[in-house]
């Protein structure tokens, strides 16, 4: 027997709504049903022996309590959804934006190449090692000294011999120094957002090929 699409649709449409209805009310019908029970007990109690009017308003409390909770949940939700949009208009003013996230590349172009750090301390010296697809190293840069946070430098492609290397991507590395003391170093790629995802949690950017992000990871908007 053949089935009305349009029929099949409006019947799924309607099933919908009433359990939409029926979630809406669940929290109603229970309050109900405690202050029917709460009032049929009052209604029998032993005359000689009544409730305890402390037991009485435990009770009232309870259901209060339980009403306050389901309409704080609701509140929390609105707000975070709220949030999140906001999060997301931020987000997509970021579109084609260059950006610095966490990672180790550096593409070297015709017109040098820009990459970036973050320091935990300040530190009098920095030094940036360079290395090709095979792990040799192309250069060794020393930026000096910086402050704690974030930083961007720029490589104009010269090897350690003097002679211009092979535009395309390479590794990067990060050591930094305060007297005889390591400072924590962290290195950062250069990116374009190429999208902005909302997810059931965050707000997310595609970071080109270099993948997706938080926006915390964000470290440096160029």
């Amino acid at each position: 027997m053949a089935v009305d699409s349009a029929t099949s649709a409006q019947q799924i449409l309607s099933n919908l709504a009433r359990t939409d209805t029926q979630k809406a009310s669940t929290t109603e019908d229970a309050q109900n049903r405690f202050l029917t029970l709460l009032t049929t007990q009052l209604k029998n109690q032993d005359p000689l022996n009544p409730m305890d009017n402390a037991a009485v308003t435990s009770q009232l409390a309870q259901i209060s309590t339980v009403d306050g909770i389901e309409r704080l949940n609701k509140t929390l939700a609105e707000l975070m959804e709220g949030q999140q949009s906001s999060e997301a208009l931020q987000a997509a003013q970021l579109l084609g934006r260059g950006v610095l996230v966490p990672g180790k590349g550096l593409v070297l172009t015709d017109q040098g190449s820009l990459g970036g750090f973050k320091l935990d301390a300040g530190a009098d010296k920095v030094i940036v090692t360079i290395t090709d697809a095979n792990g040799l190293e192309v250069a060794k840069v020393d930026l000096g000294a910086y402050e704690a946070g974030t930083h961007s430098f720029q490589w104009d492609g010269t090897a350690t011999d003097g002679t211009p290397a092979a535009a395309g991507a390479y590794t990067v590395s990060i050591a930094a120094t305060s007297g005889d003391d390591k400072v924590t170093a962290t290195a950062l790629e250069l990116g374009q957002v190429s999208s902005v995802i909302r997810g059931p949690k965050s707000v997310d950017l595609q970071v080109g090929s270099l993948g997706i992000f938080q926006l915390n990871e964000i470290q440096q908007i160029l």
